[in-house]
């Protein structure tokens, strides 16, 4: 089945992406995957204090997965496979897209204005080379707008 991978986050961009590939998704009996990244936590003394950091950062990157999912159900009918994944995004997200060969594209979106934003600048610019095809949503389009184009 063809998937799409939405990394999300607490952007709007990332819920313009979402909605993007949930029509795509619906238009060709695919699916959607939505991967929440946690960052790598520094190195602290207090291994006590670094668990707890890292709990914290958890949990919060499972809530937007489980509100992003709950959007989509709601919106699409569609029920994504949900991923939360420690590390550095690009890595992560290649490491994704490697261990899932039904994902068929990437999905991000770009900032409304100014810099794209990080994944975006990083996956399209020298270090581009993906094995599928990469989607940069407009982050300045509306929901009509949206749905026209998907």
């Amino acid at each position: 089945m063809r998937t799409y991978l939405v990394v999300i986050d607490e952007t709007q961009e990332s819920s313009i992406a979402l909605r993007f590939a949930a029509r795509r998704a619906v238009k060709t009996g695919g699916g959607v995957e939505i991967l929440a990244l946690i960052p790598p936590t520094e190195f602290t003394a207090f291994a006590g204090i670094q668990a707890t950091i890292e709990e914290e950062a958890r949990q919060h990157a499972e809530g937007l997965v489980a509100a992003a999912a709950g959007t989509l159900l709601q919106e699409s009918g569609l029920k994504p496979t949900l991923t939360v994944r420690q590390g550095e995004g690009p890595k992560v997200i290649r490491d994704v897209i490697a261990g899932n060969p039904d994902i068929a594209a990437l999905v991000l979106a770009a900032a409304p204005s100014g810099v794209p934003g990080p994944l975006v600048a990083h996956f399209a610019g020298a270090d581009a080379a993906l094995p599928i095809p990469l989607m940069i949503i407009p982050g300045s389009l509306d929901r009509e707008a949206i749905d026209r184009l998907s």
